[in-house]
């Protein structure tokens, strides 16, 4: 069983949390809402998961495509929705850059897989109603 402590530490909106393994996550609330810029705001949260998620299946799904990743990043925007309480993730689009000796193929195969198939947090995310778009890009190793 997953278990995590939340504590205010920070004003009215710092908190921190952490796991059973002792690592912390600093949160906060939007300035407009009193928040002081001490953490990442929840709902950025998930996107940091999402695009966690995803990397470990796909470096993994490379991994055992012997596909060799010399450099990796992924970056994830997203837009909720406007003007309604809760405002959940609407779109997100993630951008997987990834430079090496990696078949394009296999890398967007592996992309595909993880957000269909492994990822709990994509999967999470598209039954609550967002919509995730994706890009790969691979740059030969130098």
């Amino acid at each position: 069983m997953a278990k995590v402590v939340l504590k205010r530490v920070s004003g009215d909106y710092g908190f921190d949390t952490v796991n059973e393994n002792g690592t912390v996550i600093k949160l906060d609330s939007n300035p407009d809402m009193g928040g002081t810029e001490y953490g990442a705001r929840p709902m950025q949260v998930l996107l940091n998961a999402l695009a966690g998620c995803a990397s470990i299946d796909v470096i993994s799904i490379l991994k055992k495509q012997r596909q060799d990743v010399k450099s990796y990043t992924v970056t994830v925007t997203g837009e909720r929705e406007a003007g309604v309480e809760p405002s959940l993730w609407k779109e997100i689009d993630l951008v997987f850059e990834i430079t090496g000796n990696v078949d394009e193929g296999k890398a967007q195969r592996a992309v595909d897989i993880s957000l269909t198939k492994y990822c709990s947090v994509a999967i999470t995310l598209t039954k609550a109603g967002a919509t995730i778009r994706t890009k790969v890009i691979v740059h030969p190793a130098a």
